[in-house]
Formats: C-alpha cells, sequence, structure tokens
C-alpha cells in the first residue's frame, strides 16, 4: 500500500484488483484480515462479515473462477477516504453474477484499508 496521491481513482482500483486477486488465489481470509480496519464489514446477499470472521467466511466459499469490474467510479470524501463503485461479474463454474459493487477505503497506518465493502443483486 502506498501513500495518497493524486491519482485516487487507480489506486483504489488497484487496491480492489489485489483483494479480488487474493480471492482467485484463496489467500482472502489472510489479505482481508490485514486490509480491513478493526470495526470494517463486508455486506454481501444474505450475508454481513466482521473483520474477526473473515477468514472462516473466505475459507468456507468455493472457489471463485473469474472476476471482471466494470464502471468503476470514486468518490473522494477527504484525503483520506474515498469510495470505489463498479459493477462486479463473479464466474463460478456455470454460474454467472453479476452484482454492484463498492468499498469505503480510509488511509490509515501507512495504507488504504477496507472499511466497508458492500454487494447487492442487479
Amino acid at each position: 500500500m502506498t501513500a495518497i496521491t493524486d491519482d485516487l481513482p487507480a489506486r483504489l482500483l488497484h487496491e480492489e484488483r489485489e483483494g479480488w486477486d487474493a480471492i482467485l488465489a484463496r489467500r482472502a481470509g489472510d489479505y482481508y484480515w490485514r486490509t480491513m480496519t478493526r470495526d470494517a464489514l463486508l455486506v454481501l446477499p444474505g450475508n454481513v462479515v466482521a473483520r474477526d470472521a473473515v477468514a472462516a467466511f473466505f475459507e468456507a466459499l468455493p472457489q471463485l473462477d473469474s472476476y471482471e469490474l466494470h464502471d468503476p467510479a470514486v468518490i473522494r470524501i477527504n484525503d483520506r477516504a474515498g469510495i470505489l463503485v463498479y459493477r462486479l461479474v463473479t464466474r463460478r463454474g456455470d454460474e454467472t453474477v453479476e452484482t454492484a459493487a463498492a468499498t469505503t477505503y480510509v488511509f490509515q497506518n501507512g495504507g488504504w484499508c477496507v472499511a466497508l465493502h458492500q454487494q447487492s443483486p442487479v
């Protein structure tokens, strides 16, 4: 994770892709444990997952085959927080799921951290 720059959209998109790449590589539990704020939540269809439960949550998920992020947009809250909003397409076997996604990032302890991630069916 790096310092704040004027290129906030590129930085937050990079952070988001790192998270999805960790999910594909089955490293999501460790990745999100390190990159979520202490009180962060993942708000997903049918689930709300706190940081303390993130490792077990990702361990129990079936393997994801691929993901695509479309139409990303960034809402700058201030110089230490922003929200990345995008359309997400995931594939697992023959199943394709499309959701609207938003991740709120805050800059703390020298890096960008996930404060909230939400996915809603479209």
